[in-house]
């Protein structure tokens, strides 16, 4: 009897002991397995960490997946170096990098500020987007006091530039307002928000033309019919651009006349 006694214990000890190993093995599974997806969402969060605002990051950090596109109205501002190409080719690198990053540093603050998201650098020119990321209908406002803020923010920077015996800055700014996909787009080795569209490639035509008509602040019609009165814009002559079916109106940025 004893004997008989000795064998079940024997077998519930060899049972538990069983159980023991496979939930010890499971757990092994499920811990490799969770360390590999945190491995594969600390890639995509470095992946566009500072190329995406923070709510798309906490979006992606609880869902674990990229958010899809959605369609938007946005106002795009597009910014870019007047005659920046010929002067990195005479000054030292070290000196251009310097000037270059004090330059985006200014220009990142004013269109943060007036809650603007920067969606990328391009060379020495920078995109961003206004009520892209969240309904804004003040958006067309936010945009062009971002505008008139890099105006003041780059003369100020110049007047530090000209106190060191460097060479100053020249911008053109673009602004448009239509509709387009925004959406975090890239690999998984870099992703960025941005807003996909013919509005971003009009808010650069219009860019270019600030060298035409040798004003630094210009924006389209669609802007200008959402834009507080206060504003102080001068109309100048309907224009043909590239890729643009008729001639885009646009309108120079000279002042606001209140408080912002």
């Amino acid at each position: 009897m004893t004997s008989v006694w000795g064998l079940i214990a024997a077998a519930l000890a060899l049972a538990s002991a069983v159980a023991w190993w496979r939930s010890r093995a499971r757990a092994r599974v499920l811990r490799t397995a969770l360390e590999a997806k945190s491995q594969d969402l600390e890639q995509l969060q470095m992946a566009f960490a500072r190329f995406a605002p923070e709510e798309i990051i906490e979006r992606v950090v609880a869902e674990g997946v990229t958010p899809h596109g959605e369609r938007k109205a946005a106002t795009t501002l597009f910014a870019d170096l007047v005659g920046f190409t010929t002067l990195s080719e005479s000054i030292e690198p070290d000196v251009l990098v310097r000037i270059l990053n004090g330059y985006f540093e200014r220009m990142s603050r004013a269109i943060t500020t007036h809650r603007g998201h920067i969606s990328t650098f391009v060379g020495d020119g920078i995109l961003a987007l206004f009520g892209a990321l969240q309904p804004n209908p003040w958006q067309a406002n936010d945009a062009a006091h971002a505008a008139l803020a890099m105006r003041e923010e780059l003369a100020d920077y110049n007047r530090e530039l000209a106190a060191e015996g460097l060479p100053t800055l020249s911008v053109g700014i673009g602004l448009h307002r239509g509709s387009g996909v925004a959406a975090l787009v890239g690999s998984r080795d870099l992703m960025q928000f941005t807003f996909v569209g013919r509005t971003v490639n009009l808010a650069a035509r219009v860019q270019d033309l600030t060298r035409r008509f040798e004003v630094d602040i210009l924006l389209t019609r669609a802007v200008k019919d959402t834009l507080d009165g206060r504003f102080e814009l001068r109309e100048l002559p309907a224009t043909a651009v590239r890729g643009i079916e008729g001639e885009v109106e646009i309108f120079a940025v000279e002042s606001f006349s209140g408080e912002a």
